[in-house]
């Protein structure tokens, strides 16, 4: 294992104790951003096993993308989820008020599919909603919040997504606390992941993020991602416009999610793939990937494994990046993350669709403490690009919907060194 994985996993550590019961978010899990796979970005509702049975949302699925998590080198990088997402569940609850999942597609139960997780050292995640019923109809958890709470701690559940659908919006704070509550009531470790803030913006409420973030370990803020560059746009722009309050809420234990990774479907090109993935290693975003695994072709998997990205998704002082600039005229964009040992990750982005970009700017203009002398190391290249002080100038090359994503750090130079970024 190289040096940089091994400081991933560093990062990826969790040292906190939990007590019998918890109380506050301090729940000591999402120290970093959590990483893994989602089955909405791409099965949705998909329940015909007969006609479609590769693709059908069932115990089979899931285990075959624990596999490949593992054979495809995800695991070894960070990626540990499995997350079940809406219609696993089947039409009404028990006689005792439980959820179970479908008995066809699920015949060894949740349990089954969380001792096969658990066998291969991942970590399983499930889906509900506090409404009445879940976005696709499936039951909801809104007056059943402790005994869903329990349900999933005996299956040994390690996230929860709780949605929103059909719930009254002045229903929605007391309810994500109260789940926030029953979860820690359980004694186990459950990551929480809330869509309380997307559905207060629903109403044109403007969400109190530190509140959120008393509560929950992530939360989305937006509509959900698609598998289309222009989605992402939309997605980058909001948090852009509202970087401040987001910004201002995330750390370790609670981020802003901006949903899913599309990377290896059939929306984005490699350029707008490593914009993607970029971007929301800036935004010290979830990497939950939302693409069919036996499908990804090896030139986006080793976007997805780019571990010096992913190092900076994971840097351990937590702090999310914002926009530092808009250059409308030249369509670049320019992000600063600070991060841990006086270390900055700096992404330039290139929106125009056409044709690579030539910009000239400089650390200056990215905000940099004065008077330094910074190494520039390209992160998806994976080399040094350059020594330069904080007013000098340099070129970046910018692929058309594409960035170029630098690790700076501070470092002396010899008498007569000539930068060589130009």
């Amino acid at each position: 294992m190289d040096t940089i994985t091994l400081q991933l996993f560093t990062a990826l550590s969790v040292t906190s104790l939990l007590s019998q019961r918890v109380y506050g978010l301090e729940n000591g899990l999402a120290r970093t951003p959590p990483m893994g796979w989602l089955s909405w970005g791409t099965f949705r509702c998909k329940i015909d096993c007969v006609n479609d049975p590769k693709n059908c949302l069932r115990e089979e699925l899931f285990k075959e993308m624990a596999d490949i998590l593992i054979a495809d080198g995800y695991y070894d990088v960070g990626y540990e989820y499995v997350n079940i997402d809406d219609c696993w569940m089947s039409r009404k609850r028990d006689q005792h008020q439980r959820l179970f999942p479908d008995p066809e597609r699920f015949p060894n139960g949740m349990q089954g599919i969380a001792n096969y997780v658990h066998d291969h050292d991942l970590k399983l995640g499930i889906y509900n909603t506090f409404g009445k019923t879940t976005c696709m109809g499936y039951p909801g958890s809104q007056g059943f919040l402790e005994i869903d709470a329990k349900t999933f701690a005996e299956w040994e559940v390690d996230m929860l997504k709780m949605d929103g659908c059909f719930t009254p919006v002045e229903l929605i704070p007391d309810g994500y606390m109260d789940m926030h509550r029953y979860l820690n009531a359980t004694g186990r470790q459950i990551l929480y992941s809330c869509s309380w803030p997307f559905y207060e913006k629903l109403t044109q409420k403007m969400p109190d993020y530190n509140n959120i973030a008393k509560y929950c370990n992530m939360w989305r803020n937006s509509m959900d991602i698609e598998d289309s560059w222009n989605s992402i746009l939309w997605i980058v722009d909001d948090f852009a416009n509202n970087q401040d309050a987001h910004a201002e809420a995330a750390g370790p234990g609670h981020f802003n999610d901006p949903d899913m990774l599309v990377i290896g479907g059939s929306g984005l090109n490699v350029a707008q793939s490593e914009a993607q993935f970029g971007l929301w290693a800036i935004l010290a975003a979830p990497l939950l990937m939302g693409n069919d695994l036996r499908k990804v072709k090896s030139e986006f998997r080793d976007v997805l494994l780019n571990v010096e990205v992913i190092a900076v998704d994971q840097d351990p002082l937590g702090k999310m990046g914002k926009r530092i600039f808009k250059d409308s005229w030249h369509g670049v964009d320019g992000w600063l993350r600070e991060l841990s040992n006086q270390e900055f990750a700096i992404l330039y982005f290139n929106r125009n669709p056409r044709g690579k970009k030539l910009f000239k700017t400089s650390l200056k203009k990215m905000s940099l403490p004065s008077n330094h002398t910074y190494d520039l190391r390209d992160l998806f290249l994976k080399k040094h690009f350059g020594h330069f002080k904080v007013e000098e100038e340099f070129q970046v090359t910018l692929p058309a919907n594409g960035v170029k994503m630098f690790k700076a750090s501070s470092c002396s130079l010899p008498n007569n060194y000539k930068h060589d970024g130009l």
